[in-house]
């Protein structure tokens, strides 16, 4: 079913939560993101292949492949984040998304827009933290 949404339109709390328009929303939203993700790769692999250039200075090569490092630290980090929103989209078609994994309840709109990835409400969220820190701390 087609959904017709026009650029302004924000999800908001005086509509049924999860209704068609906000999935919609949300589904357009980490598509973009994901595409974004994408091109930005492609950018990097672009670079990394065409700056294969010899230097002659160590402390140019040095630098050089410190950026290359980190680069690719930031391209993995990126394919996990991928990974993420390809399960989030999978949530949206199955009807689960915008719900705590553990607690069942809707995640907010606010929070939900700010990291459309997100699988646990904000309290879920901090009481996990809390309890890794527990856990390092020991």
């Amino acid at each position: 079913m087609a959904v017709d949404l026009d650029g302004s339109y924000k999800p908001s709390d005086q509509e049924a939560f999860m209704s068609d328009r906000q999935r919609e929303y949300f589904r357009r939203k980490l598509i973009a993101w994901k595409e974004e993700i994408l091109q930005e790769s492609r950018e990097t692999l672009a670079t990394l292949q065409s700056e294969n250039a010899n230097h002659p200075d160590l402390a140019d090569r040095a630098s050089s492949e410190t950026d290359r490092a980190i680069e690719l630290r930031a391209r993995d980090r990126q394919r996990k984040l991928i990974a993420k929103i390809d399960a989030a989209l999978t949530r949206l078609e199955e009807g689960t998304y915008g719900y705590c994994e553990e607690t069942g309840e809707p995640i907010s709109l606010k929070r939900l827009d700010a990291r459309p990835i997100a699988t646990l409400s904000v309290e879920a969220q901090e009481r996990h933290e809390r309890r890794e820190r527990v856990y390092r701390d020991d």
